[in-house]
């Protein structure tokens, strides 16, 4: 069965960095364009990166130019660098393909607090 076991989050500082992984498993990942989500306290899910099979990413407005989407077809995996959190950013963090072909992992929680 399919599966996307997200990793990575944490506690940071306003301005620190984390690097999410998203291991995916029970499909063929390589021919699936990827993407991740967050949703916040109180509020929707919302789709923050994608990125195509081949690499091209697009971000929402609310992180471009402070999150990297990146994708390893060898392992299954597709990442996402924040840097310059700030305490807006703070959710849980989940992946998916951009029209949430599957059922939602457990995602990981990201705080950003002083």
């Amino acid at each position: 069965q399919v599966q996307l076991v997200e990793s990575g989050g944490g506690l940071v500082q306003p301005g620190g960095s984390l690097r999410l992984s998203c291991a995916a498993s029970g499909f063929i990942f390589g021919i699936y364009a990827m993407a991740w989500y967050r949703q916040a306290p109180g509020k929707e899910r919302e789709l923050v990166a994608r990125i195509s099979t081949y690499g091209s990413p697009n971000y929402a407005d609310s992180v471009k130019g402070r999150f990297t989407i990146s994708r390893d077809n060898a392992k299954s995996t597709v990442y996402l660098q924040m840097n310059s959190l700030a305490p807006e950013d703070t959710a849980v963090y989940y992946c998916n393909t951009p029209v949430q072909t599957w059922s939602w992992g457990q995602g990981t929680q990201v705080t950003v607090s002083s």
